[in-house]
Order: structure tokens, then C-alpha cells, then sequence
């Protein structure tokens, strides 16, 4: 068996510049494919792997791929820092290292049978890829389901190659901060897609991964629709070190985010937005 606290090598089969600032790095084993947890799964919709480069140390990231594919993982890398501007600089049949997954992801059992909301903004969207890749492979076993995605500015939304097929299977709302010439879609903040979307609150879920504000924006609009805390799932973003629960750099409340997380119930974690 693997030892998943052990950084492994892996290679780049594919860079792709999503905006200015983000690359989707998709990754094969060197020798091999991924293989599947005790779920059928390579990996839980939400959960987490930690990149690095030797000499540059290792970020979180979560997961981008369809947790059904054994072939490659992907992951979306923002650059703002050293270690992230050396990842945004790989090129395809470049090595890197990976450890994981780690942590608890959306509990997509507990989603079935229910209509389903996913609402993100930004670089958050990338846990929230995998999980409607889920979603997609398993569409007849859950009701309606809707992706609320916000960006500053058009060339800002991420995986836009993507939105054509999901457009086939769950229903896709778009907003920007900034609109660009030719914009035909929504300008506002991402609360305000709820408007658009069609659900019956005592039989819906929401899954949430975004900026502390974005969430707790979504607060006072959530609540109001009827749909409770319980039902409500929210993905923690905090500086995450280890991905074991040592370091505790990752710390919210009384809570690690990548042992006990860092997918939360939203009442876990409600106040404790960065």
C-alpha cells in the first residue's frame, strides 16, 4: 500500500493558461494509474492534494479532475507567491511532487436524491469542478442542479471550456464584477444569482468554496430561501502545511481544516471566515 504522507513524483501532461494568473496543471503517475479509495473513487469531490517543487516547498490545492478518472489528476494554480509562480512556469513533461488526498470532502452521499446547489467564486471553483464532474457521471440520482460562478471579469471565470458540457447536464448562472465588450451574461455579486434558481429548500443542499466574504455574504441569503445550516456545506481555504494536523497552521475555531475539513457543515465554521 502507498504511503500517502509521502510526496510522490509526477508528470505534467498538460498546462493550460485559464486566466492571466491560473494554469490547470493536469498530472500522470510516472508509472501506473491513481488508485481508488474504499468509495470507487480516486479521490472525494473537495478534498485535497499538496504540490511542490524540490527547493520550493508545497501549497494545497484542491482537485479539479473527475474523481472517477484514473489516468491524470488536475489541479488550478493561482500565482501569488514563489512556490506558485514556479508551478505557473512547468511545461508539459516536467516533473513535480504530490501528496494526498487529504481531508473530508462534500458528502456527495448525502447529496443524493436532493436538488443541489454549488456556489463559488473565483480560484474557488476548482473543488467544485470535481464535484460536478461527480455529479455528472451520477445525474440520475440527484434532482435539479445549479452552478452559481462569479469572477471580476470574464477572462477571470475558469475551466469556460467546460461550461458547454456541463450546460448539458445542470444548469450553469454566470456573473462578473467588471464586464468586458461583448458580455452578455449577469454583472453583480454572486448572492444575487439566487434569484435564478429554482429549489424546494426542505430537499436542497449547498456546497460553497470561495473567499471568506463571498461566504459570508451568502449568509443572509441562504437562510431566507429556507434551506438550513445542516444542509449547507462549506469549503474552508487556510494555509494548510502538513495535511495531517501538526502544523496547525491550518487552525479555524477548534477545528483543523485538513483533517477535520476541509469541507465543513456551514454552523461549524459560520464567524470564522479569513
Amino acid at each position: 500500500m502507498e504511503n500517502p504522507f509521502l510526496p510522490k513524483k509526477v508528470k505534467i501532461i498538460k498546462a493550460e493558461k485559464m486566466s492571466s494568473n491560473v494554469i490547470l496543471l493536469r498530472m500522470e503517475k510516472t508509472s501506473g494509474k491513481f488508485p481508488l479509495n474504499k468509495n470507487g473513487l480516486v479521490f472525494d469531490p473537495g478534498q485535497f492534494v499538496l504540490a511542490g517543487i524540490w527547493g520550493f516547498g508545497e501549497a494545497p490545492f484542491g482537485l479539479a479532475s473527475s474523481p472517477y478518472n484514473q489516468d491524470f489528476v488536475e489541479i488550478g494554480v493561482r500565482r501569488v507567491g514563489n512556490l506558485t509562480a514556479a508551478l505557473n512556469n512547468l511545461k508539459e513533461g516536467q516533473d513535480l511532487t504530490l501528496r494526498g488526498p487529504y481531508g473530508n470532502g462534500y458528502p456527495v452521499d448525502f447529496f443524493a436524491g436532493k436538488d443541489v446547489v454549488m456556489i463559488t467564486g473565483g480560484c474557488g471553483i476548482p473543488p467544485i469542478a470535481a464535484l460536478i464532474e461527480y455529479i455528472v457521471a451520477q445525474r440520475e440520482k440527484f434532482g435539479r442542479v445549479y452552478l452559481l460562478y462569479g469572477a471580476l471579469t470574464p477572462s477571470d471565470l475558469l475551466f469556460r471550456n467546460r461550461y458547454e458540457t456541463w450546460k448539458k447536464h445542470i444548469e450553469v448562472l454566470l456573473t462578473v464584477d467588471k464586464p468586458s465588450k461583448g458580455w452578455e451574461g449577469c454583472v453583480g455579486l454572486v448572492s444575487e444569482l439566487t434569484e435564478d434558481i429554482k429549489i424546494n429548500p426542505k430537499n436542497t443542499v449547498v456546497a460553497m468554496c470561495g473567499p471568506g466574504p463571498m461566504t459570508r455574504a451568502l449568509e443572509n441569503v441562504l437562510r431566507p430561501l429556507g434551506i438550513t445550516d445542516r444542509s449547507i456545506f462549506v469549503s474552508e481555504e487556510r494555509k494548510m502545511s502538513c495535511g495531517i494536523g501538526k502544523c496547525q497552521h491550518c487552525t479555524t475555531g477548534d477545528k483543523y481544516v485538513c483533517t477535520d475539513g476541509p469541507v465543513f457543515y456551514y454552523d461549524q465554521v459560520q464567524g470564522n471566515w479569513d
